[in-house]
């Protein structure tokens, strides 16, 4: 009875301490990770639960909430209402917020070689991008980029290949584009400046009251399913494919530097299981909606869907080899960048040609 009585009251006192080990007060060692209760913000480039892009974010928020038991507790502020959708780099990196979700191509102006990571013009599509960072050095290249800016990326979604645009007035050849003011980011507005347009970068939630202002004259925003929750087949009739410019543009969940290096093991798998997640489900959100909201724009809406004009196409691919080659001869990362991914693209067109292309050929 006296062995049974000492082993009650061991047992209580490991319980007490269990139950104080799981306060937020309580201290303990790093390495143990059970004490960690942290209250982090997640800026973004997008408006809050926006289809795909904001409910996106939000989910990669909710998912780290719940997967840490609350040890990583993540409130999300859309764009604007904490900072500007193009200040969310900065930000992240000062401490101002521990996360921001937003695309790489935006910080072209601090990182020259940054674009590779969400999408260059001809590049890489969504399962060639997943290829190339999971499993071809592209996320340990994208890593050494932003560690001087205190900052870790992880691939947090992606749209898959994107239309080419909306267009006020019909393209029907090369000569059309001259003078052309068009909301375009990343390296595909240096693509069309080679053909006498004017690229314009704007943030999302401006594209529509420019368009119908005419303050530009066209504008490439996501893809059907965006587009049409934007409204812009109210101020363009004009609808272009294929998205030469983002064929399959990765998201970032980038994180302030300082506190992820200071999580334990534990959470951080979290957090990489979470982007994960969150990455392959947004483009499965992309592939279910984006044909149910190109239905409603033709059929409902009267938008005329067009295919870019072959010589259009040709230019475009000309000026990109052109912008891409001129970029990566100026900078060093750059180059060694567009090196690597160049040559994971011949790997899986290669590979493409007689898998998914010879499939949906004979599909047909």
């Amino acid at each position: 009875m006296k062995r049974r009585d000492l082993l009650k009251g061991v047992g209580m006192a490991a319980a007490a301490a269990g139950l104080a080990g799981c306060r937020p007060d309580t201290a303990g060692p790093a390495s143990a990770g059970s004490d960690v209760r942290l209250q982090w913000k997640m800026v973004t480039s997008w408006p809050t639960n926006f289809p795909g892009l904001g409910s996106g974010a939000a989910r990669l928020a909710e998912r780290i909430t719940q997967a840490t038991g609350g040890r990583i507790t993540v409130k999300v502020f859309g764009s604007g209402e904490l900072v500007p959708p193009f200040e969310v780099f900065d930000a992240v990196g000062r401490g101002t917020a521990e996360i921001g979700h937003t695309a790489a191509y935006y910080w072209k102006g601090k990182a020259p070689a940054a674009p590779f990571f969400c999408s260059v013009p001809f590049g890489l599509n969504a399962q060639e991008m997943d290829g190339w960072l999971r499993f071809g050095g592209g996320l340990d290249l994208w890593r050494e980029l932003y560690a001087p800016f205190n900052l870790v990326p992880f691939p947090a979604g992606n749209t898959g290949v994107q239309l080419a645009g909306w267009f006020r007035k019909a393209i029907g050849g090369v000569a059309d584009l001259q003078g052309l003011k068009m909301r375009i980011p990343g390296l595909g507005g240096d693509v069309i400046a080679r053909l006498g347009a004017v690229p314009v970068n704007l943030p999302g939630a401006e594209i529509f009251s420019s368009l119908q202002s005419g303050a530009i004259d066209a504008a490439e925003w996501v893809g059907p399913y965006n587009d049409l929750a934007f409204g812009l087949h109210r101020v363009a009739s004009y609808a272009y494919y294929p998205g030469w410019q983002e064929p399959g543009p990765t998201l970032e969940a980038i994180f302030h530097k300082p506190a992820y290096d200071a999580l334990p093991d534990d959470l951080k798998a979290i957090i990489d299981a979470c982007c994960a997640a969150v990455n392959d489900e947004m483009l499965a959100e992309y592939t279910a909606r984006n044909q149910q909201a190109l239905d409603s724009l033709v059929r409902e809406h009267g938008v005329q869907l067009r295919r870019l004009p072959d010589d259009v196409l040709v230019a475009l691919r000309r000026a990109a080899d052109a912008v891409l080659e001129e970029l990566a001869a100026s900078d060093p990362f750059a180059r060694k960048a567009y090196d690597s991914m160049r040559a994971f693209r011949a790997q899986a067109q290669a590979w493409h040609s007689v898998s998914e292309e010879a499939f949906f050929q004979a599909r047909r």
